[in-house]
């Protein structure tokens, strides 16, 4: 009776498992495709329709379609001037996580326990903390009476005025690096694990400097860490505004900031959800140009086309 179970039993169980196989990645994705449908997918779309309305000081907003947001946020030079500044300091803010954090994660990855796990935690667990709480820790250290002014009066290299960073592209940029960097660690961490460094061993046993290794050796090799997180340090950039928004001020305008005075101060909620999409749109075309051009290039590096 056990062999008769078996037979019959059996020759189904392919079947089941390649029905299995087709509808398991559906079932893992589905909860997660609805949840992001329901919570950003909306709202998107809601942002989106707003943006057509017609603003009125007078009567509020009203359901007339109309293009005149947009008009007014691609053709007015104050618009104009807000979105320069913001891809400059995001381009900036970029370059110096890439400075700063992928050799920091080199040096991170050839330490040895406990020193790695102790630098490592000092270095990621910023993340653990508010993004507002260390903006606020920055205007302790670089406003008018803070550590970094009472430093370079202790020096003699500032007057009695001290010296302020605070509402300057310096300012902001210093704070943005240190609140980005971590991203950029993470992410050449994840390409050295799959790194043989030994290679950069051997390079140096044949006489090459450390200095060529880094850069004819590893830097190679860790590119793509380097890459996907400019593309995250830079996209996080464009749309930040805890940081802009306190250092910066009302002097230092980003697109999020005036995203946020449209909604909260001037109450003209179509023209902030027109500057909302154009940044939304803006960044999805800068993030699939530069994700194609990466692309490209490593076929090119690799020979395939």
């Amino acid at each position: 009776m056990t062999e008769t179970v078996m037979e019959t039993t059996l020759p189904r169980s392919p079947n089941r498992a390649r029905r299995l196989e087709r509808w398991l990645p559906l079932w893992l994705t589905g909860p997660a495709a609805v949840f992001f449908l329901v919570l950003l997918g909306m709202p998107l779309l809601m942002t989106l329709a707003l943006s057509f309305y017609t603003f009125d000081y007078t009567a509020g907003i009203e359901k007339t379609l109309t293009f005149t947001n947009y008009a007014e946020v691609l053709f007015d030079g104050y618009f104009h001037e807000i979105f320069l500044r913001t891809y400059a300091i995001s381009l900036v803010t970029t370059v110096l996580c890439v400075l700063l954090g992928a050799p920091e994660a080199y040096i991170l990855y050839r330490m040895r326990n406990p020193w790695r796990s102790i630098f490592l935690l000092v270095t990621l667990g910023p993340l653990l903390i508010s993004v507002v709480v260390r903006t606020l820790g920055w205007v302790l250290l670089i406003g008018g009476n803070g550590l970094l002014s009472q430093l370079l009066q202790g020096l003699g290299l500032a007057g009695s005025r001290g010296v302020s960073l605070m509402y300057t592209h310096t300012g902001v940029v210093i704070a943005m690096v240190h609140v980005l960097v971590p991203f950029m660690v993470i992410s050449v961490w994840a390409s050295l694990r799959k790194v043989d460094l030994s290679t950069g061993d051997a390079a140096l046993s044949l006489g090459a400097k450390p200095f060529t290794v880094m850069r004819r050796v590893i830097f190679p090799q860790v590119l793509p860490g380097v890459l996907s997180g400019s593309l995250i340090v830079f996209a996080l950039t464009a749309s930040y505004f805890a940081t802009p928004s306190i250092i910066g001020g009302r002097r230092l305008k980003v697109v999020a900031t005036s995203v946020y005075d449209e909604y909260l101060s001037t109450m003209n909620w179509p023209l902030g959800a027109s500057i909302s999409i154009v940044l939304l749109l803006l960044n999805v075309i800068i993030v699939m140009s530069y994700s194609r051009w990466v692309e490209r290039r490593f076929r090119r590096t690799l020979g395939e086309g």
